[in-house]
């Protein structure tokens, strides 16, 4: 049995036995870093205690093999063990294993100024319910590749406060800290390096007060256990399914829009560009139309997903399941493929009145083909939500 399962049943045990509740849970991931964990763990119940703060220091020994775990406990920490590797499953188990009523996030590489810790703590006191650092601007020489510091960080940090808006200006920085009691709201759940973002995004959604002041970053004590590829395309990943809207919707309607235009221009024999758009362009616009069609519906369902199984809270996604209900989609759906069962009747009956010789409506028949198809994708993909959203409350 993993240690995320236990650790709340540790810490209630201390409770229960009367040991007194710290105020602030300082928690502090670590991989193989017994060549400074030790100070960590030192500066920071320095820092607790210069500021007059009750407090502990949880270190999430995440499967090391040396001897951090040793260390750390010599030097005052309470050592939490979690096997399974990942910087989410360490903070989730140190989480788990926190009795404060602030927790105060930080990495044991010696980047962050533990000295910060009552500044956190001071916005804490004053009523936010997370607060972020923000490095870009205090940042050391060497202490940050150029990579990360001019096109990663910013990219990331840039299209998560698009998708979410959460006006957080350094959403990756590994020094934080939040209410202890907020954790529930938050439901933590990823296990790699994409849980900064997961944190984020889920106090966003969640209307946190989050606020975000400067502070330095200095150069890493150590090898480094980040891989700026591998890590950076999980933080990416992560944003765009945690955005259906971006995701799918947004791309789904743009393919049914361009779809539509272009079969008009074919329908229509407007002229584009000094010639006529014929079938191709009808098949193409058939195709947009189509594709663009299932991209919306996967993207309604991913929504749906997430607000029943998820408890993710989006608006947009909230008004419209207030404002249409199955027969909606039903209606829609009939309606659509019936319009391309009236062109398909009205294209035989043609065909019929000109003594079933030569047909040249092909490009009606795609249209009357295309209409057919998204009805009925219309009206199964309704039925789909409606299966989803049983799970209502």
């Amino acid at each position: 049995m993993s240690t995320t399962h236990q650790e709340p049943g540790i810490a209630e045990s201390l409770r229960e036995a009367g040991t007194p509740t710290p105020r602030v849970s300082v928690v502090i991931p670590c991989l193989n870093e017994e060549e400074h964990i030790e100070e960590c763990v030192s500066r920071a119940l320095t820092a607790l205690d210069d500021a007059g703060l009750s407090g502990e220091v949880i270190v999430a020994d995440n499967a090391s093999d040396d001897r951090s775990a040793e260390r750390a406990a010599a030097a005052g920490a309470r050592v939490i063990h979690e096997p399974r590797r990942g910087y989410g499953s360490a903070y989730l188990a140190g989480f788990a294993a926190a009795r404060g009523e602030y927790i105060v996030m930080l990495d044991a590489d010696l980047t962050y100024d533990f000295a910060e810790i009552p500044r956190f703590v001071a916005q804490l006191d004053d009523g936010a319910q997370l607060v972020m650092g923000d490095r870009m601007d205090n940042i050391q020489p060497g202490a940050m590749p150029w990579l990360h510091r001019y096109v990663g960080n910013p990219i990331l940090s840039g299209i998560l406060n698009l998708f979410f808006r959460t006006g957080i200006r350094d959403a990756h920085c590994g020094m934080r800290a939040l209410r202890r009691d907020v954790l529930p709201q938050l439901d933590l759940r990823t296990t790699g390096m994409e849980f900064a973002s997961e944190m984020v995004i889920r106090a966003s959604k969640e209307n946190l007060d989050i606020r975000e002041f400067p502070i330095e970053y200095h150069p890493r004590a150590g090898e480094s256990k980040l891989s700026s590829f591998r890590d950076g395309w999980r933080h990416l990943r992560f944003l765009l399914v945690h955005s259906p809207t971006h995701l799918f919707v947004i791309p789904g309607l743009t393919l049914l829009a361009l779809g539509v235009v272009v079969a008009l221009i074919s329908v229509f024999e407007v002229p584009v560009f000094g010639r006529e758009w014929q079938l191709h362009s009808m098949v193409a616009g058939s195709l947009l139309m189509i594709v663009g069609t299932q991209v919306v519906s996967m993207g309604l369902c991913a929504h749906a997903y997430g607000a029943y199984f998820m408890n993710d809270k989006d608006p947009w996604f909230d008004r419209m399941r207030e404002r249409f209900r199955l027969e909606h989609g039903l209606t829609l759906g009939i309606a659509i493929a019936g319009l391309g069962f009236i062109l398909a009747a009205w294209i035989i009956g043609t065909w019929i009145e000109r003594g079933f010789g030569q047909l040249s409506e092909e490009r009606l028949a795609v249209l009357a083909a295309t209409l057919v198809i998204i009805g009925t994708q219309v009206f199964f993909a309704s039925f789909l939500l409606s299966i989803l959203g049983l799970r209502r409350t």
